[in-house]
Protein backbone atom coordinates (compact mmCIF):
# COMPACT_ATOMS: atom_id res chain seq x y z
CA UNK A 1 0.00 0.00 0.00
CA UNK A 2 1.03 3.66 -0.62
CA UNK A 3 2.72 5.46 1.70
CA UNK A 4 0.89 8.87 3.06
CA UNK A 5 2.25 12.80 3.38
CA UNK A 6 0.78 15.09 5.20
CA UNK A 7 1.41 18.84 5.52
CA UNK A 8 0.11 21.82 6.55
CA UNK A 9 1.08 24.77 5.67
CA UNK A 10 1.56 28.05 7.65
CA UNK A 11 3.28 31.88 6.53
CA UNK A 12 4.06 33.24 2.95
CA UNK A 13 4.42 31.93 -0.67
CA UNK A 14 7.72 30.69 -0.18
CA UNK A 15 6.53 28.30 2.27
CA UNK A 16 3.98 27.16 0.00
CA UNK A 17 6.66 26.76 -2.42
CA UNK A 18 8.81 24.60 -0.05
CA UNK A 19 5.99 22.82 0.90
CA UNK A 20 5.58 21.30 -2.55
CA UNK A 21 9.06 20.44 -2.72
CA UNK A 22 9.07 18.62 0.57
CA UNK A 23 6.35 16.71 -1.19
CA UNK A 24 8.40 16.36 -4.38
CA UNK A 25 11.37 15.75 -2.04
CA UNK A 26 9.51 12.55 -0.32
CA UNK A 27 7.62 11.41 -3.56
CA UNK A 28 11.20 11.03 -5.24
CA UNK A 29 12.62 9.05 -2.42
CA UNK A 30 10.57 6.78 -0.67
CA UNK A 31 7.15 7.41 -2.89
CA UNK A 32 4.89 9.39 -1.16
CA UNK A 33 1.76 10.84 -1.83
CA UNK A 34 -0.54 13.15 -0.69
CA UNK A 35 -2.74 13.22 1.56
CA UNK A 36 -5.53 15.51 3.02
CA UNK A 37 -5.97 14.01 6.25
CA UNK A 38 -3.83 13.58 8.72
CA UNK A 39 -5.23 10.70 10.47
CA UNK A 40 -4.42 8.66 6.96
CA UNK A 41 -0.67 9.71 7.12
CA UNK A 42 2.30 8.09 7.75
CA UNK A 43 4.58 11.18 7.65
CA UNK A 44 2.53 14.42 9.05
CA UNK A 45 4.99 17.98 8.55
CA UNK A 46 3.86 21.30 9.83
CA UNK A 47 5.68 23.80 7.78
CA UNK A 48 5.89 26.94 10.08
CA UNK A 49 6.15 30.34 9.98
CA UNK A 50 7.59 32.82 12.77
CA UNK A 51 6.66 35.82 11.59
CA UNK A 52 3.33 36.42 13.89
CA UNK A 53 2.91 35.59 17.16
CA UNK A 54 -0.32 33.32 16.91
CA UNK A 55 0.56 31.69 13.86
CA UNK A 56 3.71 29.70 15.86
CA UNK A 57 1.44 28.92 18.74
CA UNK A 58 -1.02 27.85 16.41
CA UNK A 59 2.17 25.03 15.54
CA UNK A 60 2.13 23.68 19.05
CA UNK A 61 -1.27 23.55 19.10
CA UNK A 62 -1.40 21.61 16.07
CA UNK A 63 1.19 19.13 17.34
CA UNK A 64 -1.03 18.58 20.49
CA UNK A 65 -3.52 17.49 18.66
CA UNK A 66 -1.42 15.05 16.74
CA UNK A 67 0.08 13.06 19.53
CA UNK A 68 -2.81 10.77 19.97
CA UNK A 69 -2.03 9.85 16.64
CA UNK A 70 1.80 9.33 17.55
CA UNK A 71 0.69 7.35 20.48
CA UNK A 72 -2.09 5.02 18.71
CA UNK A 73 0.52 4.50 16.19
CA UNK A 74 4.28 4.82 17.11
CA UNK A 75 5.66 4.38 13.45
CA UNK A 76 4.00 7.47 12.29
CA UNK A 77 6.57 10.35 11.69
CA UNK A 78 5.98 14.26 12.77
CA UNK A 79 8.34 16.61 11.61
CA UNK A 80 8.25 20.45 12.23
CA UNK A 81 10.08 22.66 9.57
CA UNK A 82 10.35 25.97 8.26
CA UNK A 83 10.67 29.50 10.37
CA UNK A 84 10.03 28.14 13.94
CA UNK A 85 11.79 24.85 13.49
CA UNK A 86 14.99 27.72 12.30
CA UNK A 87 14.44 29.52 15.64
CA UNK A 88 13.65 27.24 17.70
CA UNK A 89 15.55 23.77 17.02
CA UNK A 90 15.82 21.31 19.39
CA UNK A 91 13.72 23.21 21.95
CA UNK A 92 11.12 21.84 19.97
CA UNK A 93 11.94 18.50 20.78
CA UNK A 94 12.28 19.23 23.96
CA UNK A 95 8.47 20.85 24.22
CA UNK A 96 6.93 17.73 22.19
CA UNK A 97 8.79 14.87 22.96
CA UNK A 98 6.94 13.23 19.84
CA UNK A 99 8.16 15.13 17.10
CA UNK A 100 10.71 13.06 14.92
CA UNK A 101 12.26 15.42 12.78
CA UNK A 102 13.11 19.39 13.16
CA UNK A 103 14.32 20.92 10.03
CA UNK A 104 15.19 24.51 8.49
CA UNK A 105 14.08 25.79 5.04
CA UNK A 106 17.34 25.00 3.63
CA UNK A 107 17.17 22.01 5.15
CA UNK A 108 13.91 20.71 3.38
CA UNK A 109 16.08 18.16 0.91
CA UNK A 110 17.71 16.14 3.70
CA UNK A 111 14.33 15.14 4.75
CA UNK A 112 15.12 11.17 3.36
CA UNK A 113 18.14 11.49 5.20
CA UNK A 114 16.84 12.74 8.81
CA UNK A 115 13.50 10.17 8.26
CA UNK A 116 15.51 7.19 7.56
CA UNK A 117 17.89 8.40 10.73
CA UNK A 118 14.93 9.14 13.15
CA UNK A 119 14.10 4.75 12.41
CA UNK A 120 17.30 3.85 12.83
CA UNK A 121 18.34 4.99 15.54
CA UNK A 122 15.04 5.52 17.51
CA UNK A 123 16.25 9.51 18.47
CA UNK A 124 14.45 12.66 16.83
CA UNK A 125 16.74 13.93 14.53
CA UNK A 126 17.60 17.71 14.15
CA UNK A 127 18.99 19.59 11.59
CA UNK A 128 18.18 23.58 10.93
CA UNK A 129 21.74 24.66 9.22
CA UNK A 130 22.34 27.38 6.67
CA UNK A 131 23.97 25.28 3.68
CA UNK A 132 23.11 28.39 1.68
CA UNK A 133 21.87 27.50 -1.99
CA UNK A 134 22.62 23.40 -1.49
CA UNK A 135 19.19 22.62 -1.26
CA UNK A 136 18.34 23.83 -5.12
CA UNK A 137 21.42 21.44 -5.94
CA UNK A 138 19.64 18.37 -4.65
CA UNK A 139 15.98 18.71 -5.04
CA UNK A 140 13.88 16.36 -8.00
CA UNK A 141 12.57 18.48 -10.65
CA UNK A 142 8.69 19.59 -9.59
CA UNK A 143 5.88 18.29 -10.08
CA UNK A 144 3.27 20.27 -12.20
CA UNK A 145 -0.17 20.69 -11.70
CA UNK A 146 -1.72 23.49 -13.32
CA UNK A 147 -0.60 25.60 -15.82
CA UNK A 148 0.76 28.26 -13.12
CA UNK A 149 4.04 27.68 -10.79
CA UNK A 150 6.47 29.31 -8.23
CA UNK A 151 10.16 29.38 -8.57
CA UNK A 152 12.14 30.16 -5.99
CA UNK A 153 15.14 32.00 -7.63
CA UNK A 154 16.93 33.09 -3.64
CA UNK A 155 16.99 32.27 0.12
CA UNK A 156 16.92 34.28 2.85
CA UNK A 157 16.75 38.51 3.85
CA UNK A 158 19.83 40.96 4.69
CA UNK A 159 18.07 43.69 5.37
CA UNK A 160 17.12 43.21 8.62
CA UNK A 161 14.35 45.31 9.75
CA UNK A 162 13.75 45.39 13.64
CA UNK A 163 10.53 43.46 13.71
CA UNK A 164 11.83 40.73 11.25
CA UNK A 165 13.03 37.17 12.25
CA UNK A 166 13.32 36.06 9.03
CA UNK A 167 17.10 37.09 8.72
CA UNK A 168 17.65 34.30 11.94
CA UNK A 169 15.60 31.83 10.83
CA UNK A 170 16.40 31.73 6.91
CA UNK A 171 19.73 33.35 6.89
CA UNK A 172 21.27 35.57 4.64
CA UNK A 173 20.38 36.89 1.21
CA UNK A 174 21.82 33.46 -1.06
CA UNK A 175 21.03 33.86 -5.08
CA UNK A 176 20.25 30.94 -7.39
CA UNK A 177 22.50 31.22 -10.41
CA UNK A 178 21.52 32.68 -13.67
CA UNK A 179 21.15 29.23 -15.33
CA UNK A 180 19.64 27.15 -12.78
CA UNK A 181 16.43 29.56 -12.90
CA UNK A 182 16.48 29.76 -16.67
CA UNK A 183 16.50 25.87 -16.63
CA UNK A 184 13.53 25.48 -14.65
CA UNK A 185 11.42 27.80 -16.05
CA UNK A 186 11.93 26.22 -19.43
CA UNK A 187 11.28 23.00 -18.26
CA UNK A 188 8.34 24.26 -16.46
CA UNK A 189 7.08 25.61 -19.85
CA UNK A 190 7.94 22.07 -21.68
CA UNK A 191 5.26 20.78 -19.01
CA UNK A 192 2.76 23.01 -19.93
CA UNK A 193 3.19 26.18 -17.30
CA UNK A 194 2.18 29.35 -18.98
CA UNK A 195 2.24 31.88 -15.70
CA UNK A 196 5.77 31.68 -13.71
CA UNK A 197 5.61 33.70 -10.07
CA UNK A 198 9.76 34.26 -9.22
CA UNK A 199 9.63 33.64 -5.10
CA UNK A 200 12.09 35.23 -2.79
CA UNK A 201 12.18 37.07 0.88
CA UNK A 202 13.17 40.17 -1.23
CA UNK A 203 12.72 38.38 -4.84
CA UNK A 204 13.98 41.97 -6.08
CA UNK A 205 17.78 41.84 -4.60
CA UNK A 206 18.34 38.61 -7.04
CA UNK A 207 21.77 38.73 -8.45
CA UNK A 208 23.63 36.55 -10.34
CA UNK A 209 26.87 36.34 -12.41
CA UNK A 210 26.19 36.16 -16.29
CA UNK A 211 28.47 37.37 -19.11
CA UNK A 212 24.52 38.73 -20.35
CA UNK A 213 24.70 41.39 -17.39
CA UNK A 214 25.83 44.57 -16.30
CA UNK A 215 29.38 44.37 -15.51
CA UNK A 216 28.92 40.16 -15.61
CA UNK A 217 25.76 40.26 -13.30
CA UNK A 218 22.37 39.51 -14.15
CA UNK A 219 19.83 41.35 -11.92
CA UNK A 220 16.23 40.68 -11.43
CA UNK A 221 15.22 42.91 -14.99
CA UNK A 222 17.64 40.60 -16.98
CA UNK A 223 16.16 37.50 -15.78
CA UNK A 224 12.64 38.57 -16.55
CA UNK A 225 13.43 39.82 -20.07
CA UNK A 226 15.13 36.08 -20.37
CA UNK A 227 11.92 34.33 -18.90
CA UNK A 228 9.85 36.56 -21.38
CA UNK A 229 11.38 34.85 -24.47
CA UNK A 230 10.78 31.02 -23.11
CA UNK A 231 8.31 29.40 -25.65
CA UNK A 232 4.92 28.92 -23.98
CA UNK A 233 5.61 31.68 -20.84
CA UNK A 234 2.56 34.15 -20.92
CA UNK A 235 2.89 35.91 -18.06
CA UNK A 236 5.63 36.69 -15.35
CA UNK A 237 5.23 37.95 -11.74
CA UNK A 238 7.72 38.20 -8.72
CA UNK A 239 7.00 38.68 -4.90
CA UNK A 240 7.81 39.70 -2.57
CA UNK A 241 9.92 42.98 -3.39
CA UNK A 242 11.57 45.59 -1.46
CA UNK A 243 11.45 49.17 -2.06
CA UNK A 244 15.26 49.73 -1.99
CA UNK A 245 16.07 47.47 -4.50
CA UNK A 246 13.69 49.00 -7.28
CA UNK A 247 16.62 49.92 -9.88
CA UNK A 248 15.97 52.01 -12.58
CA UNK A 249 16.25 48.55 -14.75
CA UNK A 250 13.65 47.05 -13.20
CA UNK A 251 11.41 49.83 -12.76
CA UNK A 252 11.76 50.15 -16.74
CA UNK A 253 11.25 46.48 -17.27
CA UNK A 254 7.59 47.06 -16.56
CA UNK A 255 6.97 49.74 -19.01
CA UNK A 256 9.17 47.10 -21.87
CA UNK A 257 7.56 43.76 -20.92
CA UNK A 258 4.10 43.02 -21.69
CA UNK A 259 4.03 39.73 -20.06
CA UNK A 260 5.52 41.32 -16.56
CA UNK A 261 2.00 41.18 -14.85
CA UNK A 262 0.50 44.80 -14.28
CA UNK A 263 0.76 43.67 -10.28
CA UNK A 264 3.66 44.60 -7.78
CA UNK A 265 3.43 43.78 -3.84
CA UNK A 266 5.77 46.40 -2.55
CA UNK A 267 5.53 46.46 0.86
CA UNK A 268 5.77 49.53 2.78
CA UNK A 269 4.73 49.89 6.33
CA UNK A 270 4.39 52.84 7.34
CA UNK A 271 3.68 56.05 6.44
CA UNK A 272 5.90 57.61 8.68
CA UNK A 273 9.07 58.42 8.16
CA UNK A 274 9.87 57.97 12.25
CA UNK A 275 8.82 54.97 12.46
CA UNK A 276 9.99 53.66 8.97
CA UNK A 277 13.43 54.68 10.47
CA UNK A 278 12.55 52.52 13.72
CA UNK A 279 11.96 50.05 11.64
CA UNK A 280 15.17 49.83 10.05
CA UNK A 281 13.52 50.11 6.35
CA UNK A 282 15.77 51.94 4.69
CA UNK A 283 13.94 54.53 2.74
CA UNK A 284 11.22 57.24 3.55
CA UNK A 285 7.62 58.12 3.25
CA UNK A 286 8.91 59.98 0.11
CA UNK A 287 11.30 57.98 -1.49
CA UNK A 288 8.49 55.50 -1.61
CA UNK A 289 6.21 57.78 -3.57
CA UNK A 290 8.83 58.24 -5.57
CA UNK A 291 9.53 54.74 -6.51
CA UNK A 292 5.47 53.86 -7.50
CA UNK A 293 5.52 57.20 -9.69
CA UNK A 294 8.45 56.26 -11.82
CA UNK A 295 6.70 52.88 -11.89
CA UNK A 296 3.57 54.26 -12.77
CA UNK A 297 5.46 56.15 -15.60
CA UNK A 298 5.99 53.18 -16.92
CA UNK A 299 2.50 51.38 -16.86
CA UNK A 300 0.06 53.62 -15.37
CA UNK A 301 -2.20 50.80 -15.13
CA UNK A 302 -0.16 48.95 -12.69
CA UNK A 303 -1.89 47.33 -9.79
CA UNK A 304 0.15 47.90 -6.03
CA UNK A 305 -0.14 45.78 -3.55
CA UNK A 306 1.67 46.16 0.12
CA UNK A 307 2.59 45.80 3.64
CA UNK A 308 1.39 47.45 6.62
CA UNK A 309 2.25 47.27 10.66
CA UNK A 310 0.29 49.41 12.85
CA UNK A 311 1.21 49.66 16.40
CA UNK A 312 4.90 49.93 15.94
CA UNK A 313 6.38 50.81 19.13
CA UNK A 314 6.90 54.44 19.13
CA UNK A 315 4.03 55.20 16.63
CA UNK A 316 1.68 58.27 17.82
CA UNK A 317 -1.27 59.66 16.67
CA UNK A 318 0.74 61.52 14.06
CA UNK A 319 2.46 59.10 12.38
CA UNK A 320 -0.74 56.54 12.03
CA UNK A 321 -1.98 59.74 10.10
CA UNK A 322 0.77 60.06 8.11
CA UNK A 323 0.47 56.40 7.21
CA UNK A 324 -3.29 57.60 6.15
CA UNK A 325 -2.08 60.12 4.07
CA UNK A 326 0.13 57.75 1.74
CA UNK A 327 -2.39 55.03 1.84
CA UNK A 328 -4.64 58.29 0.01
CA UNK A 329 -2.05 59.39 -1.99
CA UNK A 330 -0.30 55.85 -3.29
CA UNK A 331 -3.78 54.49 -4.35
CA UNK A 332 -3.55 50.34 -3.30
CA UNK A 333 -5.26 47.91 -4.34
CA UNK A 334 -5.20 45.56 -1.31
CA UNK A 335 -2.64 45.10 1.36
CA UNK A 336 -1.67 42.55 4.38
CA UNK A 337 -1.92 44.36 7.18
CA UNK A 338 -1.10 43.63 11.00
CA UNK A 339 -1.18 45.22 14.21
CA UNK A 340 2.54 45.01 15.69
CA UNK A 341 3.25 41.28 17.30
CA UNK A 342 6.64 41.15 19.37
CA UNK A 343 8.99 38.93 18.16
CA UNK A 344 11.47 37.10 20.50
CA UNK A 345 14.92 38.07 19.14
CA UNK A 346 14.12 40.95 17.16
CA UNK A 347 15.58 44.98 18.22
CA UNK A 348 12.18 46.10 18.43
CA UNK A 349 10.99 43.87 21.26
CA UNK A 350 12.72 45.72 23.49
CA UNK A 351 11.92 49.00 22.12
CA UNK A 352 10.39 51.46 24.65
CA UNK A 353 6.90 53.06 24.10
CA UNK A 354 4.86 49.72 23.09
CA UNK A 355 1.12 50.68 21.80
CA UNK A 356 -1.56 49.44 23.70
CA UNK A 357 -3.51 46.80 22.20
CA UNK A 358 -6.76 48.66 21.98
CA UNK A 359 -4.94 51.38 20.43
CA UNK A 360 -3.41 49.14 17.49
CA UNK A 361 -6.16 47.50 17.01
CA UNK A 362 -8.73 50.84 16.38
CA UNK A 363 -5.88 52.32 14.55
CA UNK A 364 -5.98 48.53 12.10
CA UNK A 365 -9.80 48.75 12.11
CA UNK A 366 -9.27 52.45 10.34
CA UNK A 367 -6.26 51.47 7.99
CA UNK A 368 -8.33 48.38 6.63
CA UNK A 369 -11.49 50.39 6.00
CA UNK A 370 -9.39 53.25 3.97
CA UNK A 371 -7.62 50.21 1.88
CA UNK A 372 -11.11 48.41 1.50
CA UNK A 373 -12.19 51.63 0.37
CA UNK A 374 -9.61 51.45 -2.61
CA UNK A 375 -10.03 48.21 -3.42
CA UNK A 376 -13.48 47.95 -3.85
CA UNK A 377 -13.54 51.53 -6.16
CA UNK A 378 -10.81 49.52 -8.04
CA UNK A 379 -12.88 46.51 -8.97
CA UNK A 380 -15.54 48.60 -9.43
CA UNK A 381 -13.96 50.75 -12.14
CA UNK A 382 -12.66 47.25 -13.76
CA UNK A 383 -16.79 46.68 -14.75
CA UNK A 384 -17.15 46.45 -18.86
CA UNK A 385 -13.48 46.03 -19.06
CA UNK A 386 -12.09 43.18 -21.14
CA UNK A 387 -9.56 40.87 -19.47
CA UNK A 388 -7.48 38.65 -20.62
CA UNK A 389 -7.22 35.70 -17.56
CA UNK A 390 -5.44 32.58 -16.88
CA UNK A 391 -8.59 29.69 -15.90
CA UNK A 392 -7.27 28.19 -12.83
CA UNK A 393 -10.03 25.93 -11.48
CA UNK A 394 -13.34 25.63 -10.57
CA UNK A 395 -14.93 28.30 -8.62
CA UNK A 396 -14.80 28.25 -5.23
CA UNK A 397 -18.20 29.34 -3.82
CA UNK A 398 -19.96 27.71 -6.89
CA UNK A 399 -17.73 24.29 -8.32
CA UNK A 400 -20.55 24.82 -11.57
CA UNK A 401 -18.23 28.10 -12.43
CA UNK A 402 -14.86 28.96 -13.23
CA UNK A 403 -12.18 31.02 -11.29
CA UNK A 404 -9.31 32.86 -13.71
CA UNK A 405 -6.81 35.37 -12.07
CA UNK A 406 -6.49 38.79 -14.00
CA UNK A 407 -3.37 40.45 -14.76
CA UNK A 408 -3.81 42.61 -11.86
CA UNK A 409 -4.00 39.53 -9.61
CA UNK A 410 -7.58 39.84 -8.87
CA UNK A 411 -10.43 36.37 -9.30
CA UNK A 412 -13.08 37.00 -11.77
CA UNK A 413 -15.66 33.80 -11.90
CA UNK A 414 -17.99 33.36 -14.52
CA UNK A 415 -19.67 30.10 -16.38
CA UNK A 416 -17.96 28.35 -18.34
CA UNK A 417 -16.77 24.47 -19.52
CA UNK A 418 -14.00 22.81 -17.40
CA UNK A 419 -12.13 22.33 -20.71
CA UNK A 420 -10.91 25.73 -20.12
CA UNK A 421 -8.91 25.16 -17.26
CA UNK A 422 -5.48 26.25 -17.70
CA UNK A 423 -6.33 28.06 -20.73
CA UNK A 424 -6.12 31.86 -21.14
CA UNK A 425 -9.42 32.97 -22.17
CA UNK A 426 -10.86 37.04 -22.47
CA UNK A 427 -13.67 37.93 -19.76
CA UNK A 428 -15.56 40.47 -19.81
CA UNK A 429 -16.05 42.14 -16.12
CA UNK A 430 -19.85 42.66 -15.72
CA UNK A 431 -19.69 43.07 -11.39
CA UNK A 432 -17.56 43.85 -8.73
CA UNK A 433 -17.72 41.69 -5.52
CA UNK A 434 -16.28 42.59 -2.01
CA UNK A 435 -13.44 40.20 -2.80
CA UNK A 436 -13.99 38.99 -6.60
CA UNK A 437 -15.53 40.02 -9.88
CA UNK A 438 -18.42 38.53 -11.94
CA UNK A 439 -17.89 38.00 -15.39
CA UNK A 440 -18.26 36.27 -18.88
CA UNK A 441 -16.77 34.86 -21.61
CA UNK A 442 -15.89 37.14 -24.62
CA UNK A 443 -17.72 36.10 -27.56
CA UNK A 444 -14.40 34.87 -29.45
CA UNK A 445 -13.90 32.23 -26.94
CA UNK A 446 -17.19 30.69 -27.35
Amino acid sequence: MTSKLYIRTFGCQMNEYDSARMADVLAASDGLAPTAHPDDADVILFNTCSVREKAQERVFHDLGRVRALKDARPEVIIGVGGCVASQEGAAIVARAPWVDVVFGPQTLHRLPDLIRARRATGRPQVDVSFPEIEKFDHLPPPRVEGASAFVSIMEGCSKYCSFCIVPYTRGEEVSRPFEDVLTEVADLALQGVSEITFLGQNVNAWRAPSPDGENGVADLALLLEYSAEVPGIERLRYTTSHPREMTARLVAAHGRLPKLASHLHLPVQSGSDRVLAAMKRGYTALEYRSVVKRLRAERPDLSLTSDFIVGFPGESDADFEATLRLIDDVGFDGAFSFAYSRRPGTPAADLPGQVPADVARGRLARLQAALDGQYRAKSAAMVGHRERVLVTGPSAKDPCELAARTDNNRVVNFRGDATLVDRWVDVVVTGAEPHSLRGELASQNR
